[in-house]
């Protein structure tokens, strides 16, 4: 399994009244209200759950476990109290979303709406002949498949045609929407850059969607990478 690894809280070398909370933004790549939120007790707990619903467990050194490192670490210096839950992530909640894409899993985590870490799991494919295990790259067009999957009923909107231009031009090197890619290609990183850059340059707010093409792109490029190291 690989993973957009959070930053692992540093524990505090004492305790006292001028001990700064850890916040969001401090372990992980999120921004606005969220970046600047204490991360509290029951925050963690909630991704616990949702985890554990999802994946069967909880991850070793995974976000839920990051969370429970800073909340911990929150608490001791009394910053939130153990009862405590960050007011936007009570009310937008956490969530836990697999996708499944040839013979992969792609596991994408959020806080609030925000991604907070994405797991991509490559599924052993065993041949007849030798029983070797076999791991194919994630081409472009799987990258796609697995946006359209996991976004659901969310309209489109220009940064999400963008994203995909973007995607088609790497992969075909001519514009134009069609029903299948008349070509296709492992996602490179270069690749996942240049629909990043397309997204962010097409959203009002210079984000990206939690889940959207670009965050595919970039978790297929890990993987890729991964695989061919």
């Amino acid at each position: 399994m690989s993973q957009g690894q959070p930053r692992r809280p540093q524990q505090p070398a004492g305790q006292g009244e001028n001990q700064e909370p850890i916040k969001y933004g401090d372990v992980f790549n999120v921004s606005g209200e969220l970046a600047n939120k204490p991360i509290a007790p029951q925050d963690a707990a909630m991704m616990q759950t949702a985890e554990t619903q999802v994946l069967g467990q909880t991850q070793k050194g995974g976000t839920a476990a990051v969370m429970q490192a800073a909340a911990t670490r929150n608490e001791q210096v009394g910053v939130v109290g153990h009862n405590d839950i960050t007011d936007i992530a009570g009310e937008q909640g956490v969530s836990v979303a697999e996708t499944d894409v040839a013979g992969r899993r792609i596991i994408t985590e959020a806080v609030a709406g925000q991604v907070v870490g994405q797991y991509v799991q490559a599924t052993p494919v065993m041949t007849s002949q030798v029983g070797a295990v076999q791991q194919n790259a994630i081409t472009i067009g799987e990258a796609l498949e697995a946006t359209a999957k996991t976004a659901g009923d969310k309209p489109v909107d220009q940064s999400d045609a963008a994203a995909v231009q973007a995607a088609e031009v790497r992969a075909t090197g001519s514009n134009g929407a069609t029903a299948k890619l008349p070509a296709d290609k492992a996602v490179t990183r270069q690749d996942a850059e240049g629909v990043v850059s397309a997204e962010l340059r097409n959203n009002p707010n210079v984000a990206t969607h939690p889940g959207g093409v670009a965050a595919s792109m970039a978790a297929a490029a890990r993987l890729n990478e991964n695989v061919n190291a």
